[in-house]
């Protein structure tokens, strides 16, 4: 059993102001995404926001030097916690989170030149902090993956050293946790 966490940042930004009508389908679909996340096999913790009532927050949000503000002062961002590099790869490409992915046409591509997320391992007893996040983001992005700051195809172990993810076993994750969604919750 490890003694360290997977530590995922993700971040994106709006080709439209957070308020604009064109991103009402993520807005409306994220209390669902969450709680699909949050049920999710592997799922330790999450970063809550200060308007969103029930979480923890994380330290001050903060936004990587890639971050453009569009006039709203904010960008879709999160920092989550997972046991092992197999439980997050399953949350976050299948699976409900997999379906707001395809939403993409709302979040600026053109001319990025910075990872959509970043993966660290820290200890068991270590709450990363938004601030900690953007430092790893920006090192990914600055200097590519390193076991300091890595991605779901160059991974690294909690000890430094390469490894591949199991796609096999995120699979199988995936699968038990699309077989424990369709559940009535008093069943799960």
């Amino acid at each position: 059993m490890s003694e360290h966490w997977l530590a995922l940042y993700t971040f994106a930004q709006f080709r439209k102001r957070a308020d604009d009508p064109a991103n009402d389908d993520f807005f409306s679909n994220e209390p669902a995404i969450w709680a699909a996340m949050e049920r999710a096999d592997g799922f330790i913790a999450r970063a809550g926001y200060e308007d969103e009532p029930g979480t923890d927050i994380w330290g001050e949000q903060v936004f990587p030097k890639y971050w453009i503000d569009n006039g709203d002062g904010w960008a879709p961002s999160t920092i989550s916690l997972w046991q092992d590099l197999e439980s997050a790869l399953a949350a976050v490409y299948r699976g409900a989170h997999a379906e707001i992915l395809k939403l993409g046409h709302l979040f600026v591509k053109e001319a990025v030149d910075y990872p959509p997320y970043v993966l660290w391992w820290v200890p068991k007893d270590h709450q990363p902090d938004w601030e900690e996040a953007v430092e790893r983001h920006e090192l990914l992005g600055d200097d590519g993956p390193t076991a300091e700051a890595f991605t779901f195809k160059v991974a690294f172990s909690p000890e430094g050293k390469p490894v591949t993810v199991d796609i096999d076993r995120s699979r199988a994750i995936a699968e038990h946790n699309r077989l424990r969604a369709d559940l009535p919750k008093a069943v799960q």
